[in-house]
């Protein structure tokens, strides 16, 4: 079990092709940024092996816990909630208005993690969740606050 890891060392272990899994028992997950978009990868979802070695940064959030899957039994069950994860995500690329799909991913990570950790996030990488630009993630921010979300 890897308990707060660093950027640097999440991103080593990633190209090392190693097969992990986001603690499912914590509120905590993982931005993986590749070379043209970026993936969410949540509580219980495998990260690594053969899927991210394209991975050029890393975001975590929360208190991240990566753990080793103990059978191919536990490895499928991340593979499928990894793409769980990103279905969930491709949800909101498939609204065809920027605006709504930049405040959808806000307020689903504002449902999720606490306001501290979604405010840490830069609008690049929400952006990058949802092939919108950043600057239409901090209008919709501003819209979001102005609504009376805190």
């Amino acid at each position: 079990m890897i308990q707060t890891p660093k950027p640097d060392d999440i991103l080593k272990r990633l190209s090392s092709g190693e097969l992990w899994v986001v603690n499912s028992r914590r509120r905590n997950g993982l931005i993986l940024f590749k070379e043209f978009y970026a993936e969410f990868a949540g509580p219980g979802a495998a990260v690594g092996g053969s899927f991210d070695l394209d991975c050029k940064q890393v975001i975590p959030l929360g208190t991240l816990s990566l753990i080793q899957p103990n059978d191919p039994e536990d490895q499928q069950k991340a593979l499928r909630i990894r793409l769980q994860w990103i279905r969930l995500t491709q949800n909101f690329t498939d609204k065809a208005d920027p605006y709504d799909r930049a405040q959808m991913i806000l307020e689903q990570f504002k449902n999720y993690f606490d306001q501290s950790i979604v405010e840490g996030v830069p609008d690049e990488a929400f952006a990058m969740l949802v092939g919108v630009l950043p600057c239409t993630m901090r209008t919709a921010r501003g819209r979001l606050s102005w609504q009376g979300y805190p």
